[in-house]
């Protein structure tokens, strides 16, 4: 995968040489390349960004500094998607980071200040490209390169390879058909400070511990995430899957699950 990853302060993304990315970096699975917003102005300042149109307080930055990079990163090939995080944009999500670990090309633009001009994206879709916006969350940093290097994490660490052991992704939370939270994880000691691993665990009974592991699961997901629990297709459930559902107080009659009983999960 080949990654352009455009920002006002490229000291940030050292972060990309270390760990599993470094190494899957040095291996060559990823090309990730820092680009200085600044290269592309022309003034004696590097300014990137002006006042709002319209008036009101902060920064924007400007599209034509913006267009210039832009431009000439697009003309390098191949065809890429274009990520901007927006913390007015839908939210960023597994699916999403399944999808995009598929794409041979990816570009990411670090906002900064009040943001980009909106323009830039507008104009980029028009010109036929694919451009994303992403929130990572329901609260505003002081800029993108925060969300770009979580949102690049949980797309490159999804690559073929990437991961020494690729099982490990499979129960992971939200990955999956089901999308559930990830039941909780404990190693050795068995008995820690008087708190012990569950017994369940330590049986051998691969099938048990299975079965312990997707009723906490959707437990978890009952109590924490219940809008998860809600956009499951109760046709994948089976009878143990059903009966703990019904327990929490969900009936698991219909298409998905519905609440009929909040306070049962308490």
């Amino acid at each position: 995968m080949l990654v352009d990853i455009v920002t006002v302060f490229p000291e940030y993304f050292d972060v990309v040489n270390l760990s599993l990315m470094g190494k899957a970096r040095a291996k060559g699975l990823l090309d990730i390349r820092v680009r200085n917003l600044r290269d592309w102005t022309h003034d004696v300042h590097h300014s990137v960004d002006d006042t709002p149109v319209g008036g009101g307080a902060g920064m924007v930055m400007k599209p034509e500094v913006w267009g210039a990079c832009l431009d000439d990163l697009l003309a390098e090939g191949p065809s890429p998607v274009l990520v901007m995080p927006n913390p007015s944009a839908p939210l960023f999500t597994q699916r999403q980071a399944t999808e995009l670990s598929h794409v041979e090309r990816l570009v990411f633009g670090c906002g900064r200040y009040e943001g980009y001009d909106a323009r830039i994206p507008e104009y980029y879709r028009g010109q036929g490209v694919d451009v994303r916006e992403y929130s990572i969350g329901d609260y505003v940093l002081n800029g993108g390169e925060v969300a770009v290097t979580a949102m690049l994490e949980a797309i490159v660490r999804l690559l073929p390879g990437f991961m020494g052991n690729p099982e490990s992704i499979v129960e992971e939370s939200y990955t999956g058909r089901d999308a559930l939270l990830e039941h909780r994880q404990y190693t050795k000691p068995a008995l820690w400070r008087g708190m012990a691993v569950p017994d369940v665990l330590l049986g051998g009974d691969h099938a048990r511990v299975d079965r312990f592991r997707r009723d906490e699961a959707l437990r978890r997901t009952s109590e924490i995430r219940p809008d998860l629990i809600a956009a499951l297709d109760c046709t994948h459930l089976d009878k143990a899957d059903r009966r703990v559902l019904e327990d929490l107080g969900w009936d698991v009659s219909g298409a998905h699950p519905t609440r009929v009983s909040p306070e049962k999960d308490r």
